[in-house]
């Protein structure tokens, strides 16, 4: 693709490294922002900037918040002794679309993947385990994609906290197998999460 600007080639090099963006439809929004009024752009831009600079993840859940706490966990009027673990915070805004679930998260920020290289101690595991020997907990759901890398993630901390004596239960097969959790419809979701199993039945189903 030949450029007449090398300012035009690097915005749209930097615009194409965003996921599923190619060179031709970064060209297309790098056009369209040269046409619209330049307060318009600086507005997007330091939007960007801002949100990258000041954004927090919950202390608690680690949640995306702009405080250190998150609305979700502050709330007195949600049930804080049900935690429903997630592997993103996209999976946190999926769930609560649903308007089914009433507890709080917790967030992993992935899932166990030894072909990507990533293990236990680069997800947020540990803080919930501690959470759970706290003895505050009644009842951990897991709520990760119906995938192996997802069903290796519930297994691993399940062994971590089987021996605390707390309910464990997994949302059911509504969610296609292989199927990740943000694409879901809410409806489905939402049932999903109001008919969760025990996860021990799910160890026998796999």
């Amino acid at each position: 693709m030949e450029f007449s600007s090398k300012l035009l080639e690097k915005a749209v090099n930097e615009m194409a490294q965003l996921p599923g963006i190619g060179k031709r439809t970064a060209l297309r929004l790098v056009l369209h922002l040269l046409k619209q009024p330049s307060e318009q752009t600086h507005f997007l831009s330091q939007a960007l900037t801002t949100m990258r600079d000041d954004i927090k993840f919950c202390k608690n859940c680690h949640n995306i918040s702009d405080l250190d706490v998150c609305e979700i966990c502050a709330n007195a009027s949600r049930n804080h002794k049900i935690i429903c673990v997630v592997e993103d915070v996209r999976d946190v805004m999926a769930i609560e679309n649903t308007n089914q679930f009433k507890g709080i998260y917790h967030v992993l920020g992935g899932k166990i993947s030894p072909i990507d290289g990533v293990g236990p101690s680069q997800l947020n595991i540990n803080p919930l385990v501690e959470k759970v020997k706290l003895g505050a907990i009644e009842e951990i759901i897991f709520a990760l994609s119906s995938t192996m890398e997802g069903d290796t993630t519930n297994f691993y901390i399940f062994k971590q906290i089987k021996e605390c004596n707390i309910k464990t239960s997994t949302i059911a097969r509504g969610i296609a197998v292989g199927d990740e959790l943000e694409y879901a419809d809410e409806v489905t979701l939402g049932r999903s999460i109001l008919q969760r199993v025990p996860f021990e039945n799910s160890l026998k189903n796999n």
